[in-house]
């Protein structure tokens, strides 16, 4: 069997998954080299995965020949740059969202993605797409099941837990703020289902448990309202601060009916009885949540390079999808509505 040897930047929690899924989970894929700013990272993985190369220099790696494909999990601002240097090298390349923080820079690298396109796969990690409940609701509605979508509704809830963990983050390195580095997905989703680009946002949001996020000109639960072109509507609500656990709902509300993912975040379908009552916990992150989705993603890449064709998900809907969430971070921050 031909097997794709991968190269793979950003060991944090999740491109450790990614990692894991190339080199345990996909029988045509290969985990040839890992690559992180942190040293330790790397040879924690070469030396428990017994994984050929290690890198702390993303650079030196992009010089080995032995390599097909590179595999971006780093933190979102170096997204471009190396999604560019990687093409430019002859690798196909698959890249974490959001494809960039500024619009500027995600155009640029669009067209550099779309010069190498007939050679080289691109694929951008819009991994919902992919999850089997959300790809089930895309083959609904465009079914004809509700009618037409008018309305779409997506909560994204980070548990609290994970408080602490993210404001270490976020003072460190920037992450684009709540819309860019949560929202986007919901926002992406919002572009599949209603088939339609943004044309108007307005945006709210404070900082009401943790001040911190004043600090760092971010919002610790915020919502946007968002016009679409085709005159359907999307209304999006993410915070940081979720007592009960990781929370992602979607509705989409159609002319003749209504589908919803997640009404309960539930972790799986056991129920605890005991002196609390009857218990059904939820999930506990993103990776726990979307285990399936992260694997089914990394599967496409890998079969696209093998079958010679591109993605569903394109480098346009990084473009648009980073265009609708720095408009709602416009709104937010300036308070005003926000026209495309």
């Amino acid at each position: 069997m031909e097997k794709i040897k991968v190269g793979i930047v950003g060991l944090g929690r999740l491109g450790r998954k990614h990692a894991e899924n190339i080199a345990f989970r996909i029988p045509s894929a290969e985990l040839t080299a890992v690559c992180s700013v942190v040293k330790e990272e790397v040879e924690d993985i070469q030396k428990k995965w017994g994984i050929k190369y290690g890198y702390i220099d993303y650079d030196e790696m992009l010089k080995n020949s032995e390599l097909d494909a590179i595999f971006i999990s780093s933190p979102s601002g170096f997204h471009c740059e190396q999604i560019i240097k990687a093409l430019e090298k002859g690798f196909h390349v698959f890249s974490e969202k959001p494809l960039g923080l500024y619009l500027e820079e995600t155009e640029r690298t669009a067209k550099i993605v779309n010069k190498y396109k007939d050679k080289q796969v691109f694929m951008l990690g819009f991994m919902r797409r992919y999850d089997s409940s959300y790809a089930y609701v895309k083959k609904k509605i465009d079914e004809g099941i509700i009618g037409k979508p008018v309305f779409i509704r997506c909560y994204g809830l980070d548990p609290a837990n994970s408080m602490k963990s993210f404001l270490k983050f976020a003072k460190n390195s920037y992450s684009g703020g709540l819309f860019l580095d949560m929202a986007i997905h919901d926002l992406d989703l919002a572009r599949w289902y209603l088939n339609s680009e943004a044309k108007s946002v307005w945006a709210i949001g404070g900082a009401y448990e943790y001040p911190e996020f004043k600090e760092i000109n971010d919002a610790e639960t915020g919502a946007a309202l968002v016009k679409f072109e085709n005159g359907t509507m999307g209304m999006f609500l993410a915070g940081r601060n979720c007592a009960h656990g990781y929370h992602i709902e979607t509705e989409i509300i159609g002319t003749k009916g209504t589908l919803r993912v997640g009404t309960i975040p539930e972790k799986n379908l056991v129920t605890i009885f005991n002196d609390n009552g009857a218990i059904r916990e939820c999930s506990e992150g993103f990776l726990e949540r979307f285990e399936q989705a992260y694997l089914s993603e990394t599967e496409e890449f890998i079969n696209c390079i093998l079958e010679k064709r591109q993605p569903d998900v394109t480098v346009e809907d990084g473009v648009n999808a980073t265009a609708l969430a720095y408009g709602c971070k416009k709104s937010f921050e300036t308070g005003e509505l926000v026209n495309f």
